[in-house]
């Protein structure tokens, strides 16, 4: 009952809200616009210094989507009126929300690039988050001590694999220190990536097997984010691309703790500890706005 009455309570809120945003279906907050999609049956909220689990969408204006995945990461004290930290702070764990900020300031200020060229200037964006946990730094600290000392067992089979694997296709590379292996298939030219710029990739990934399960060539779809910034891409490809000059492609092979780790992919088509391979192609290089 006591349910039933907030839930209305908010639906009266959100629709007495709607009145004064020009976004059908969105309530006003001070620099964004904001939707409730689901409202779970927990009410806390995170703070700064808060580690949270996120399933986030980016879109266009128009409901094009250029980013999807899940991340974890470390709520930031919001740079700036309507940031996406300012955003999240307002997600109750479980709840599903929809946000509307400006593109403009949050590829300026939170990524420090530039806009996209699939996004015009002085325009807006939407934000899908579903809030999956939220843990206090200790709550973390304290998981990931766990986990640590878990995966030394668990984990004794991908190693297993990845060493078959290695010596079956007599790779010669040499693992980084996260576990990377990058094998150089054609030259790049030009300056090396930096922190802030926007790269266009091509991507090819596949399991050990030699089995796929996704291409941007296949979609005729390259792949562009920024660099350096968090929600992009995976540990292990970004580590990669930190090698790469324009034009340069090469086979990266990810162990699981630099690619989809202990829970796998959100959209479960990667099993928890599994390494992969990928085939990467930097194909364009566009310097970080100054």
């Amino acid at each position: 009952m006591i349910k039933n009455l907030f839930l209305f309570i908010c639906l009266l809120f959100v629709i007495s809200s709607c009145k004064k945003s020009p976004y059908p279906g969105y309530s006003v907050k001070k620099g964004f616009y904001y939707k409730l999609v689901t409202i779970g049956e927990k009410t806390k909220k995170a703070k700064p210094g808060d580690y949270i689990t996120v399933d986030i969408v980016y879109k266009t204006i128009n409901d094009s989507v250029f980013f999807s995945g899940r991340r974890k990461f470390q709520l930031a004290k919001p740079a700036y009126l309507g940031s996406i930290d300012d955003c999240l702070s307002i997600v109750s764990e479980d709840d599903s929300c929809c946000f509307i900020i400006s593109a403009d300031l949050f590829f300026e200020k939170t990524l420090h690039s530039t806009l996209p060229s699939f996004i015009n200037e002085n325009s807006n964006m939407k934000i899908n988050i579903k809030m999956l946990e939220i843990q206090t730094e200790k709550e973390y600290l304290k998981e990931k001590e766990a986990f640590l000392k878990w995966i030394e067992d668990f984990g004794e089979y991908e190693k297993v694999l990845l060493k078959h694997y290695i010596e079956e296709e007599q790779i010669d590379a040499f693992p980084s220190k996260s576990g990377l292996y990058y094998v150089k298939i054609n030259e790049g030219r030009g300056k090396i990536v930096e922190k802030g710029d926007t790269v266009v990739v091509h991507y090819e990934g596949r399991f050990l097997n030699g089995k796929f399960f996704d291409s941007t060539k296949k979609r005729n779809e390259p792949f562009e984010f920024v660099y350096g910034q968090k929600w992009q891409v995976v540990e292990g490809i970004e580590e990669a691309i930190g090698h790469m000059q324009e034009g340069e492609k090469a086979i990266i092979i990810l162990p699981s703790q630099i690619a989809f780790g202990d829970k796998g992919s959100s959209t479960g088509i990667i099993p928890p500890f599994t390494s992969l391979i990928f085939e990467l192609e930097l194909l364009q290089l566009r310097p970080a706005f100054n």
